[in-house]
């Protein structure tokens, strides 16, 4: 027998796990109110080209060989930078007129994650969250630790607070404190904005990212789901979630972790995982929004129970698309 049809043997016999698996990557800009009469034609057109340069982004780190955990950095990097999304640039304004970042990152194979919560100076939070999870023994650091944290390492890009200020921004703020200032409730909250991806690269490999400016005037030092490993970010061998809505129902349901265990325990489709949580459990306590889910065969779930939800995604057959409202 030749050694050319030995090898060829060799390569038809190996088992499926030995082959390159396909790619996949899902993103959202955040879930709420998105009406489209208050959203022009061309800022739409605005919003869905930075959706399409954060899957150029990650979908780049995944053909090339890259890691989920590289991919849904690169991905959420871009969302950071844009202002349309309420993370980095465009995060909205807390009741003292600052800005409080919030991040979180988990790798699923390995279950390593970082956070960070209540950070004002720090360009991009993914990669804080990031440098938590890879340089310290630490999950989650918060405010002026995170900060003397990245203090440490030179390489994560600082700005001053007032960088992340945008006017829409502040007109949202301006209104929510003339709501409160007649008396009316300022929640349920109309946008929630934040930022996530959830990548699976060609080692069947999952990664999850998230990251935040929270809600519209909170005080407190409030802290919402995105930077709680299991609430509003999850990654495990088999699956990954970011979430977008109203936080503290997403805390109270550990809702990025509850799609996935269902998947892992109880043998449910992503789909009907997803479905079940987002748009079943959490109204049931009283919140909405949506999330973002991607299973280790490259699967996809968006659910959302609001007007909109801005999303994007590869499937593993190369497809991909944006979206915004229910019926796109």
């Amino acid at each position: 027998m030749s050694r050319s049809l030995l090898i060829a043997l060799a390569i038809a016999a190996a088992p499926a796990w030995a082959q390159e698996r396909p790619t996949a990557l899902v993103i959202h800009g955040g879930a709420g109110v998105i009406e489209r009469s208050a959203l022009s034609a061309e800022e739409e057109k605005a919003v869905r080209a930075d959706l399409d340069r954060a899957l150029d982004a990650g979908h780049a780190v995944l053909a090339d060989g890259g890691t989920a955990l590289d991919a849904v950095t690169a991905a959420v990097r871009v969302l950071e930078e844009s202002p349309w999304f309420n993370a980095g640039k465009g995060a909205v304004f807390n009741a003292e007129g600052g800005h409080e970042l919030d991040a979180a990152v988990m790798q699923g194979h390995t279950r390593r994650a970082g956070a960070v919560a209540g950070v004002s100076t720090v360009r991009s939070p993914i990669l804080l969250a990031r440098a938590v999870m890879e340089r310290s023994q630490h999950v989650m650091l918060a405010a002026a630790g995170a900060e003397k944290f990245a203090d440490e390492h030179p390489d994560i890009e600082r700005v001053a607070p007032d960088w992340f200020d945008t006017e829409r921004r502040r007109e949202q703020l301006e209104k929510a404190r003339q709501r409160e200032q007649a008396g009316q409730a300022t929640l349920p909250v109309t946008y929630f904005g934040t930022v996530g991806a959830v990548a699976l690269d060609k080692h069947g490999h999952i990664a999850a990212a998230t990251s935040t400016g929270g809600m519209t005037n909170k005080r407190w030092g409030r802290i919402g789901d995105a930077p709680i490993i299991g609430s509003g970010t999850w990654a495990d061998a088999g699956c990954g979630v970011s979430g977008t809505g109203w936080g503290e129902f997403y805390i109270r349901s550990a809702a990025a972790h509850d799609i996935c265990a269902r998947v892992a325990y109880r043998g449910d489709s992503l789909a009907a995982a997803s479905e079940e949580v987002i748009n079943g459990i959490v109204p049931k306590l009283g919140g909405d929004g949506g999330a973002i889910a991607l299973d280790a065969k490259g699967n996809i779930a968006m659910p959302f129970n609001t007007s909109g939800m801005y999303r994007g995604w590869v499937r593993p057959d190369g497809s991909r698309g944006t979206a915004i409202f229910a019926d796109d």
